[in-house]
């Protein structure tokens, strides 16, 4: 179904509160911690890439079985550093933020890489804080959920480690570019009003068998170019392809910086959903 959510902000502030509220009182309540700068890559590694391939984890002490979500920082591949968004924080569920080599100091596709290592880093380090394999949702936000919907598609990314994305519980790319990046456009010599569609492309990569797919962009009027046509080009293809749990959200009112703060409850309510309900 294709949801388009045309709201002023104050009804967002509400919604906000009344979504986060029951997630606090049923999942806030144990200890959390954060471990910092920790090396998701081994091998032999540049001077990049021993700065660069770190992340922070955010988790519950003592959990079982619990979510975790990997959240990719924007910047448009180019700049930014990792965070644990404080919406995530606290809440019962295993963050994981990583960083990643920027261009122009490394090209595509070495984000990508970088991206499909910090998810098997995930995966191999589940039972060390209780997550679930089952339960491994992506995100992050522009770049950050360019990277998370292309390494959740387009499966070479992920095969080198022995992944499968289709053990993946969902993708949740905040306000992503689903047509080619347009910072492998620019290493590439092509300007950002020329659309490229290749396999650099999320779109290029669309599936009847992939996980669930959650796309939200802010307005369309406000967003950066073409970013909510993209999506709901994304997303037709995607219902044309028979994939049979992908939704669209446009934030009216909300620019492309604005649009996280009321995407987070979109994310943790698609988690709900996406969570099998104890003893089931």
């Amino acid at each position: 179904m294709h949801r388009t959510g045309r709201t002023i902000r104050f009804i967002w502030a509400l919604t906000f509160t009344l979504l986060l509220a029951p997630l606090s009182s049923r999942l806030g309540a144990a200890e959390h911690r954060t471990e910092t700068n920790l090396l998701y890559r081994t091998g032999d590694l540049t001077d990049a890439m021993r700065e660069r391939c770190r992340l922070d984890v955010h988790y519950p002490v003592g959990a079982s079985n619990a979510v975790i979500v990997l959240w990719w920082h924007g910047g448009g591949l180019t700049g930014g550093n990792r965070e644990i968004p404080r919406q995530l924080q606290n809440r019962g569920l295993i963050v994981v933020a990583p960083s990643y080599r920027l261009s122009p100091q490394a090209k595509a596709p070495a984000y990508l890489e970088d991206a499909a290592a910090a998810v098997a880093w995930t995966y191999a380090n589940l039972p060390k804080y209780g997550g679930s394999s089952k339960l491994v949702f992506l995100s992050g936000h522009s770049a950050g959920g360019y990277l998370a919907a292309m390494v959740g598609l387009d499966k070479r990314w992920l095969a080198p480690h022995g992944l499968d994305p289709n053990q993946l519980a969902g993708l949740v790319p905040f306000s992503p570019q689903a047509i080619t990046h347009f910072t492998i456009r620019a290493e590439r010599g092509i300007a950002d009003t020329t659309p490229v569609i290749d396999d650099m492309a999320p779109v290029h990569h669309v599936r009847k068998d992939a996980p669930p797919l959650l796309l939200i962009t802010g307005d369309r009027e406000l967003e950066l170019l073409g970013r909510y046509e993209e999506n709901a080009y994304f997303w037709r293809m995607m219902q044309l392809v028979g994939h049979p749990d992908t939704h669209l959200h446009e934030l009216g009112g909300f620019s492309h910086g604005q649009m996280p703060e009321p995407a987070f409850p979109l994310l943790l309510k698609f988690i709900q959903t996406h969570t099998p309900k104890p003893g089931r």
